[in-house]
């Protein structure tokens, strides 16, 4: 009873069931024609830059941009700012919550 390496049976084996990748029908590039890499946006900081909104607890309609429908903050991956501007609107989005401008929890 062998539990690893290359056995014979069970699990892992050679795959000779599986086409080989290069011959999987409808996938995406191959011979048929080069295809262009998806083209990603460089995402800038809302926050950041000329005319841009400043981060304040009063601001009720700003800060719900940055909530998720649960009451969630939504991460900065998402939404695309900064660092240190996503640690003022935390803070922000908490004192809001505090002085119950904003909900904690939307149900």
């Amino acid at each position: 009873m062998s539990y690893g390496g290359h056995g014979g049976g069970g699990r892992g084996g050679d795959r000779g069931d599986r086409p080989e990748r290069g011959d999987r029908e409808g996938g995406h590039g191959g011979a048929g024609g080069q295809r262009r890499p998806f083209f990603r946006r460089k995402k800038t900081c809302p926050f950041s830059g000329a005319g841009a909104p400043k981060i304040d607890y009063k601001d009720v309609k700003l800060l719900q941009r940055f909530i998720s429908e649960r009451g969630k903050i939504v991460p900065s991956r998402i939404t695309a700012v900064s660092t240190k501007k996503q640690r003022l609107l935390a803070n922000a989005i908490k004192r809001a919550r505090f002085m119950a401008l904003l909900p904690y929890v939307v149900e």
